[in-house]
């Protein structure tokens, strides 16, 4: 098929020059998605109807944040389709040109993945100290024993606050024996 007047024939790489520089409309598919999924899974909670005698039913609220996504997904891709554009930040001041540092973020999604396997063994105190020390030291401090004493305070006390004074169970490995 051969086109003589420019134009780029309809398909993958016509759809592709369309979308180009409207990456935006992922913001807008992602508020879809979510506003379905809230919509979907409270209708199937609820069966479909209200419940007792409240005319409403506790599924009122979730459907109408539901809708408020689905509606605000539809507004946004309108809007992007119809050329608008999200205003760049002004205050950030980051080199979009620099190439991501791999090493610090695969850091960090390994000091979570050491805190999630950690948690069941030894508590959320020792291992929200390995979170917490190993953020700071991923993201570059090299204070070693004063950050390692600020996270171990930290998640002490969230430990405390949550299991003893608000009473959300949270392991306690080896500590809970001292405050249990």
């Amino acid at each position: 098929m051969t086109i003589t007047d420019g134009s780029t024939p309809a398909g993958p790489s016509g759809l592709r020059e369309r979308l180009k520089g409207r990456s935006e409309l992922g913001v807008s598919a992602l508020l879809a998605a979510a506003g379905l999924l809230v919509v979907v899974d409270t209708l199937a909670e609820s069966g479909g109807g209200a419940a007792g005698s409240d005319p409403l039913g506790p599924q009122l609220v979730p459907l109408v944040l539901g809708g408020a996504l689905l509606l605000l997904a539809a507004l946004l891709t309108v809007d992007i389709l119809r050329g608008g554009r999200g205003e760049a930040e002004g205050g950030e001041d980051v080199d979009l040109t620099a190439p991501m540092d791999l090493r610090t973020v695969g850091t960090l999604v390994g000091v979570l993945v050491a805190t999630a396997a950690l948690i069941p063994v030894l508590g959320w105190p020792i291992a929200g100290t390995v979170l917490f020390f190993g953020a700071t030291y991923a993201l570059g401090s090299r204070t070693l024993a004063r950050d390692l004493a600020i996270a171990a305070t930290i998640s002490l006390a969230t430990w405390v606050l949550f299991d003893v004074v608000l009473g959300v169970d949270l392991p306690g490995g080896p500590l809970m024996g001292v405050f249990g």
